[in-house]
């Protein structure tokens, strides 16, 4: 049996731009998709599951994780097809990126950044290899290798001494044992006031949203608790984020699986989550707390849980109260778990796929071939 297709272990980097592209939900909805695929993947939800989350086909769903395992962080972003032929080399254009990636004083330029014009008159006046090239051409190059301009910040990397063996023991429960994995994490702060979003309307009139200069409502935070076998989603608003609550959460997670049979939950490293009480607590009931390495929560697969959740609940609201917010988040939840397909509907709709067109090529002759 083939081993179930997933992404390869994330770096720090790529997991912390995949969770901040999923959490924003701005930008480009393809590279948001394709973000909650590979993010969805690298915390452990397996193919179906995933499509099931962006409303995709699994070949599809496949497509994007073996793009990613090749090309990384590039593959999010769409190719497009069409213009005149190339008239610069694949290996000018290599150099063209190295060029652009290094340090312009590590080549003897007294400047800290390059910037368009003069990257192109470095490329041109190199007596050993001259590129001329326009600014133009040169943008589009820069641009379809991933090379933008951005400001310089500071990024966080794991410093866990046990970042491979927390990952590897996520992976392993993940993998092996789906029915006991459960997730939990905080998604917030939900904050009451008008939040922009998008959808669809006549063109030039989109819906108006009105200005909220005053916000008296305070912020809450939503306890989520995910079941990676079950596919699975509920959790509660509280007020704040604590022991109390974090414990509360747990329980719940527990009562899920009433047979006393052990469970491995995953959660991050905030100090909420791993107090004296919840470790004697998860002693006593056969829990194992799986905790992601710091700075790696990207590696919940809750995480890819809270993206539809800010898509279709809270961009493009204007919720009077929190108790209005909590009762359409509930909503969302409930119409979520009743259309989630458990594996063995999965498995007879494909059968009964297979039978029609074995069945229509019995009868007509046509190629039993799947539709685009």
């Amino acid at each position: 049996m083939a081993d179930p297709v997933r992404v390869r272990r994330l770096s720090d980097q790529e997991g912390q731009t995949l969770l901040r592209i999923t959490r924003r939900g701005t930008g480009s909805p393809i590279r948001l998709r394709r973000a909650m695929v590979v993010l969805a993947s690298a915390g452990g939800n397996t193919v179906p599951a995933i499509a099931r989350l962006v409303q995709a086909d699994e070949d599809t769903i496949r497509q994007v994780i073996h793009r990613f395992n090749e090309t990384g962080m590039a593959s999010l972003d769409p190719r497009w097809a069409g213009g005149r032929p190339r008239q610069i080399s694949p290996d000018d254009e290599q150099f063209i990126v190295t060029t652009a990636k290094a340090r312009p004083e590590s080549l003897g330029r007294p400047f800290t950044r390059w910037s368009i014009r003069k990257l192109a008159d470095y490329l041109t006046l190199q007596p050993a290899r001259s590129i001329e090239i326009g600014r133009e051409r040169l943008r589009q190059i820069l641009h379809h290798n991933g090379i933008t301009f951005q400001r310089t910040k500071t990024w966080k990397e794991s410093t866990d001494p046990d970042r491979d063996a927390k990952l590897a023991r996520i992976e392993y429960v993940s993998s092996h044992m789906p029915q006991r994995v459960f997730a939990f994490d905080e998604f917030g702060p939900l904050a009451v006031r008008p939040h922009g979003g998008a959808g669809w309307a006549p063109a030039g009139h989109p819906d108006r949203l009105p200005a909220n200069y005053h916000k008296l409502h305070g912020v809450r935070q939503f306890h989520g608790c995910y079941s990676v076998g079950d596919d699975q989603l509920w959790g509660v608003v509280r007020r704040r984020k604590g022991a109390a609550q974090t414990l509360a959460a747990l329980k719940s997670i527990r009562r899920a699986r009433p047979d006393g049979a052990p469970i491995y939950i995953i959660l991050d490293n905030l100090s909420a989550h791993k107090g004296k009480r919840i470790r004697a607590w998860a002693a006593r009931n056969k829990v194992e707390l799986c905790f992601t390495p710091t700075y790696a929560s990207w590696a919940n697969p809750i995480e890819a849980q809270f993206g539809p959740l800010r898509t279709f609940v809270i961009a493009g609201s204007n919720h009077p109260n929190h108790t209005v917010l909590a009762r359409k988040l509930h909503a969302y939840l409930r119409w979520r778990n009743a259309h989630a397909r458990h594996p063995d509907v999965l498995d007879a709709q494909r059968r009964e796929r297979a039978r029609v067109r074995s069945e229509r090529q019995r009868r007509w002759g046509q190629p039993a071939t799947r539709a685009a």
